[in-house]
């Protein structure tokens, strides 16, 4: 058994709505051995290792379901078995993940296994160490057989803990965590900014971070003060609050002199430290003191150390949040009761079978050690570790009382007396923090220190969560909560708008016509395409930016107001969407384009890809009503409304769908032209003739008729007022400055040039068409390449669909061949061009894309139509530009508008095939298909 591939899915994608690891696995001879017949030896080491598997339900959807799939009938493939394997080891390291599917690739012995994940590393590694698991359980006779490099040394308890360590490392820690899912839980958006804990809460503009437990609105300098103790000290005693006497030395000897100054019993501590770090407390001797100086020092970086009276009492951290106590923990250091039997470290033992304890902040209470304090502890009580306590006496083996050394905690908030409370605030308000922890020792919470004294012994900037949100003892309180809701009042926006679009062409365009309208509407855009990453209309990234990565780029933008994101077949095949929902999302059209690429064979596979753009949708989704397979889509979108784009009038569905008070926009016939129509609910709203759109060429470029009737709805869909729909689609061309290698058009020769970046048979057929359309006194020339990892047969229907429509065509290469031949791509147009009747002679074969496009410059004379398909669209529209011509372009005379052509809707589809009539509309229902685990 081994992996082939992994795609780590980041976002929403075609096999869950949340982030999953996809791996690619190949059985090889294991594919014969399902789980029950590699015997019940194999089941019982594989439970006995993860024993959370008997919890799991997989397909009976009850505990112990899965452990019924391993041993009933001939069990289950071991690529199932891997699943749950690595969900479980994720499990076993607090990461709560429940999902799983494991399908077959259409290869024998090959599965895509997909499970859920939390951290992309700790995913990764659980997969990786779920495998190296179920082939050290596999009996000898089948290791034997299998082609795996076994390990001598492989010991699953040490692999285990190891993983759950890093994983800790890895993962949020449980105040950060806490945070997220107070956040998750308000819906609130989330983005991780580096391997700790930095995390950006809101999109855009609303963003808010936060650092552990520090937030972007805690001031510096009130960091910087409770960072030091003595200016903590001096700030708390001079306004009346209790604090403990205080002296800050530089050495061991100026210790033991302010210790004796103060009066024994002391505490040494850092001056800058925090969790407890290098305190030592109750020293009651030079020697002592000495130590603790040198303890302390080892954890500060400043050259200061405090020496401060020993305060009795027990140790009460108290968290305010936004000026309020939230919460009161009584934190007891981490100890052992004897019994007069066990001895200590036996005791230790005992104590860490406690499910609830575990490895660093895996559970809610830490593993207890005897380390190095816990011997100094012993050895000045002078027991060791074999010694035998009597019955019912505590023994503390820390002298602090934090969770992260094996501290208990009791929650105490709803009795802590009102003077203790207030005397909380006020010190966090004398420091300045919006969340703050103070240290409190005093006998009894629930009695005034007024009363029977106490002292504050430390305040604290990111104080941690973990003793609050899951007390040993108590109610958990939710503090997380009153951050975010501190940081996110409840009529505070957290998210921008986002416009999502897909497609197979016409998505840059589409993007940048609806970006247009929204910025010219007052907004600050943010906008990823295959052109690069823009913010308020620069560009900030340049290269084909339609993933993931490029999406979280405008999302982290603190300058951004509203997301447009084109979003490209590539990104969704290899990571997923890189936002978890759009408000509103279209899909302009689906035809054969990278197919035999990512695992995608047919345009059907690809409508599926792109259907998940449009599931993201929660307000709109916007569907092209003219391509069945965008039609399809309708219902399995889960969006508030739906809204049809058609070219064709007399599309019944589309009729139907407004009869029924659906949306729709629709180029309707006029005197005086075709009009983009809105239909809303029943109202007839006129938005603009097609002719009165540049970036239409007059109403001929059907295809950008199409993507400003896309960009209209969409921007309707967000309410942008009609003045501004159609000031921004007048004032939109297809200029090279505005919609670089998208029908860029170059009049100052005396021929035309169009420059377009079209590298599909659909796209070709477009601008054909569009050749066609346009009045030309010359001939029509067109230099044109195909992608190189485009199958065979997409390249013939490439030439196919411009065959008839030039007087000569120039057949060029793309810069990278992918894996083609030098001139194989050109000679396969040239070859499939004279199949469909162009005769030989019109045909010029001319490799490299520089030459190409020289020499066709060279050739076109006044009055010509060229059309150039480029790869490095700016080279090219600076080959066209900077072509010397001294002639005067000729003038051409307008040409009709052109109608689009009606597609009859019931010839798109099924006649089989229901429709659904409810609050949206009307829609085609989905094939439902039985998809058991």
């Amino acid at each position: 058994m081994k992996i082939i591939s992994t795609n780590v899915f980041v976002g929403p994608n075609v096999w869950a709505s949340f982030p999953v690891i996809r791996h690619v696995i190949d059985l090889g001879v294991l594919e014969d051995w399902p789980s029950a017949k590699i015997g019940s030896e194999f089941i019982d080491a594989l439970t006995q290792a993860l024993p959370g598997l008997a919890e799991h339900g997989c397909s009976y959807r009850e505990p112990g379901g899965f452990i019924r799939r391993l041993r009933e009938d001939e069990g289950t493939w071991l690529g199932h078995v891997l699943e749950h394997c690595a969900i479980e080891v994720q499990n076993v390291a607090g990461s709560d993940v429940t999902f799983g599917r494991t399908r077959g690739t259409g290869e024998p012995g090959q599965y895509n296994m997909v499970y859920e994940y939390r951290q992309r590393d700790v995913g990764l590694d659980a997969g990786k160490l779920a495998m190296r698991l179920l082939m050290h359980l596999l009996p000898q006779s089948l290791k034997e057989q299998v082609d795996y490099d076994f390990e001598p040394e492989f010991n699953w308890d040490d692999e285990l803990r190891g993983f759950v360590l890093r994983a800790q490392r890895k993962e949020f820690g449980p105040s950060t965590g806490s945070l997220v899912k107070a956040a998750q839980e308000r819906d609130i958006p989330w983005i991780r900014l580096n391997s700790g804990s930095l995390v950006q809460f809101g999109h855009g503009k609303y963003q808010k971070r936060i650092q552990a437990t520090i937030t972007s609105e805690t001031k510096h300098i009130s960091v910087e003060i409770s960072c030091d103790k003595e200016d903590t000290h001096n700030l708390l005693n001079d306004l009346g609050l209790p604090v403990p006497q205080q002296r800050m030395v530089y050495s061991a000897r100026e210790a033991v002199r302010a210790a004796a100054r103060i009066g024994h019993p002391v505490v040494v501590k850092p001056l800058d430290a925090n969790h407890g770090r290098g305190v030592s407390i109750n020293l009651n001797s030079d020697e002592e003191v000495e130590a603790g100086f040198a303890e302390a020092k080892e954890h500060s970086r400043s050259r200061a150390i405090l020496v401060e009276s020993f305060i009795t009492g027990f140790d009460h951290r108290m968290l305010v949040v936004n000026n309020k106590l939230v919460a009161v923990a009584k934190r007891v250091p981490g100890h052992v009761v004897g019994d007069g039997t066990h001895t200590i470290a036996e005791l230790v033992d005992i104590v860490n079978e406690d499910p609830r304890r575990g490895i660093g902040h895996e559970k809610v209470l830490t593993m207890l050690e005897i380390d190095n304090q816990a011997k100094r502890l012993m050895e000045n009580a002078g027991v060791a570790e074999k010694t035998v306590l009597p019955d019912g006496e505590v023994f503390y083996l820390r002298s602090t009382a934090n969770l992260s050394t094996g501290g208990t905690a009791i929650d105490l908030t709803d009795v802590v007396h009102p003077d203790n409370r207030d005397m909380a605030e006020r010190a966090i308000m004398a420091v300045g923090l919006d969340v703050g922890g103070v240290d409190f020792l005093v006998d009894d919470i629930t009695k005034s220190y007024k009363d029977i004294g106490g002292a504050i012994v430390e305040v604290n900037a990111a104080p941690g969560f973990r003793m609050h949100v899951a007390p040993s003892e108590g109610q958990p309180r939710d503090v997380a909560g009153k951050v975010i809701d501190m940081l996110f009042p409840a009529t505070e926006e957290t998210r921008i708008p986002i416009a999502a679009i897909t497609g197979t062409n016409g998505k840059t365009t589409t993007s940048r016509m609806l970006g247009h309208i929204i910025k010219t509407s007052g907004k600050t855009v943010g906008m990823t395409s295959t052109d690069g990453v823009y913010v308020d209309g620069k560009l900030s990234v340049k290269g084909d930016m339609t993933g993931p990565k490029s999406a979280q780029i405008v999302l982290r933008d603190p300058a951004v107001d509203f997301a447009v994101m084109e979003t490209a077949r590539g990104g969704l095949v290899r990571s997923g969407l890189g936002y978890q929902r759009s408000n509103v999302a279209a899909c302009l059209n689906v035809s054969a384009d990278h197919l035999g690429l990512g695992g995608i064979n047919t345009v059907e596979e690809l409508a599926v890809v792109k259907r998940v753009v449009v599931e993201s949708a929660t307000d709109t989704a916007v569907l092209n009503a003219d391509d069945i397979n965008c039609l399809k889509m309708a219902d399995y979108a889960g969006a508030d409304q739906i809204f049809y784009v058609t070219t064709n009038p007399g599309h019944s569905l589309v009729k139907e769908h407004i009869k029924a008070g659906g949306k729709a926009i629709v180029l309707e016939k006029g005197m005086n032209g075709d009009m983009l129509t809105i239909y809303d609910n029943g109202l007839h709203i006129p938005v603009l003739w097609s002719h009165l759109i540049p970036a239409a060429l007059e109403g001929k470029a059907i295809f950008n008729v199409q993507n400003a009737m896309f960009a209209a709805a969409m921007a309707y869909s967000f309410g942008v007022d009609l003045d501004n729909i159609r000031h921004g689609l007048r004032t939109f061309d297809t200029s090279y400055f505005q919609a670089p290698g998208r029908m860029n058009v170059y009049d100052e020769h005396p021929f035309k040039v169009i420059l377009d970046y079209g590298h599909n048979p659909a796209a070709l057929k477009a601008m054909a068409a569009l050749a066609d359309q346009l009045e030309v006194k010359g001939r029509r020339l067109c230099v044109v390449a195909m992608p190189g990892d485009r199958r065979d047969e997409d390249i013939v229907d490439g030439a196919a669909a411009l065959a008839g429509h030039f007087d000569h065509f120039i057949c060029k290469a793309d810069d990278r061949r992918r894996g083609r031949g030098h001139d194989e791509v050109p000679q396969m147009m040239r070859q499939a061009l004279i199949d469909n009747g162009v005769d030989d002679a019109a045909i010029t074969i001319i490799p490299d894309e520089v030459e190409a496009v020289t020499a066709a410059l060279e050739q076109a004379a006044p009055g010509d139509l060229l059309v150039i398909f480029g790869d490095d669209t700016t080279r090219c529209w600076k080959q066209i530009i900077y072509f010397n011509s001294d002639s005067e372009a000729p003038v051409t005379e307008a040409a009709p508008v052109a109608s689009p052509i009606d597609t009859s809707f019931e010839d798109m589809f099924e006649s089989d095939q229901n429709l659904i009539r409810d609050a949206r509309g009307v829609r085609l229902a989905r094939d439902i298909s039985e998809d058991a685990d």
